[in-house]
């Protein structure tokens, strides 16, 4: 998941630096990621009957806060998102601009304990474009020919 979020912070990184320009008009876009850096202790290297295998116990608490953020008025692409993990516990929210004008927000937590939660919430009030008077169109009815009669009794 972090290497996903890595790379995704990368890219908008440089499409912010302006190395990717994808823009259709005048966006902001945001994005920061903080990590712990990541330890490694190897284990004492048992005896082995195996050249050039070692074992090796990897571990690293992992911690780290991640942003990320669009406005795009040309598109109508808005949405935020802020995750904190420290250890097994992660916690974050993100918010969506939804078609309707309405903001939804999820608020989440997960951890070995509780599971996944979240908290939906929406903001805002709907707006729904008057419908456009429709042209009623009526179809001609179908003629069909007489149908032959092949059987008598």
């Amino acid at each position: 998941m972090f290497s996903k979020i890595f790379v995704l912070a990368a890219l908008a990184a440089l499409a912010q630096a302006g190395f990717l320009d994808y823009s259709h008009g005048h966006a902001s876009s945001y994005s920061t990621v903080a990590a712990a850096p990541i330890i490694a202790h190897a284990a004492p290297l048992a005896p082995t009957h195996y050249h050039g295998h070692e074992h090796q116990d990897f571990y690293a608490h992992p911690k780290y806060e991640y942003n990320y953020g669009v406005q795009d008025p040309h598109t109508g692409d808005h949405k935020t998102q802020h995750e904190v993990r420290d250890g097994d516990v992660v916690k974050g929210s993100y918010t969506v601009a939804e078609p309707d004008g309405t903001l939804r927000t999820v608020h989440y937590t997960a951890d070995d304990h509780n599971g996944f939660n979240a908290v939906v919430e929406r903001s805002g009030h709907p707006v729904h474009p008057a419908p456009s008077p429709a042209k009623l169109v009526v179809a001609a009815p179908a003629h069909y020919a007489p149908v032959p009669h092949y059987y008598h009794h």
